[in-house]
């Protein structure tokens, strides 16, 4: 009997010595400031800091460029947060990380839902109505600076490539085409000075002496001896 009760007595010994240091320990996190999940928010405190401006006053089309701002970096804050969330729970349940890393995460999803109402209103504060559409328009704004940055980047990467693997890069169409009119434009033409002032032979001089030679030949006079035999044919 005493040889059963000693590993159970053990056991509970274990099993309380563990439930009274995880009370502790999570006490001791709870105390301790928690370290936010993103770092800070340029965009708000530079809205904020345009809007209480007096004297003087930030414009108003200032001010609706800094929350579009606000907007886009609250959008890219949404969609980090939709990434991160499912893969944290996921470590969170095989006992990867802390429980203070997901509750940042929860706190700072927490606070950007208090954001994005407060930008809604201050969007509806300028023009009635534009607070459901500001985020539709800072997606799509955010859209076009990556495709801006995809295309800016095509041709850095393009050079790189083809200096890795030693291939020499084709010249295009447009490229090939400037050189031509660069020469056509700078071949001279003959003026109209140099024509006349004999400096340069003019382009027709050998067609018009070929011509005039010509006629000289048609209309020179035929000589006696030719008329004689014409003469003899036309008696006999």
């Amino acid at each position: 009997m005493a040889s059963v009760l000693v590993p159970v007595a053990y056991l509970a010994v274990l099993v309380t010595a563990r439930l009274v240091f995880s009370h502790f320990y999570k006490k001791r996190l709870a105390s301790q400031p928690m370290e936010p999940y993103f770092p800070s928010h340029p965009e708000r405190n530079t809205y904020v800091t345009l809007l209480q401006k007096t004297d003087p006053p930030t414009p108003d089309v200032v001010l609706k460029s800094a929350l579009v701002r606000r907007a886009m970096a609250d959008v890219q804050r949404v969609l980090r947060i939709r990434e991160d969330k499912p893969a944290l729970q996921n470590l969170l349940q095989k006992g990867s990380i802390g429980d203070e890393l997901w509750n940042s995460l929860l706190a700072a999803e927490k606070e950007l839902e208090g954001e994005i109402v407060e930008v809604v209103n201050e969007a509806n504060s300028f023009v009635d109505g534009w607070g459901p559409v500001i985020f539709q328009t800072a997606n799509e704004m955010l859209a076009n600076e990556q495709m801006r940055k995809i295309f800016e980047s095509t041709t850095e990467r393009k050079a790189e490539l083809a200096l890795k693997y030693g291939v020499k890069l084709e010249a295009t169409d447009t490229e090939t085409a400037q050189p031509q009119r660069q020469a056509q434009t700078s071949t001279p033409t003959p003026s109209k000075s140099k024509l006349t002032n004999g400096l340069s032979p003019p382009v027709n001089a050998g067609v018009e002496s070929a011509a005039s030679s010509d006629a000289e030949s048609h209309q020179s006079p035929i000589s006696p001896r030719s008329k004689a035999a014409q003469k003899g044919k036309k008696r006999k």
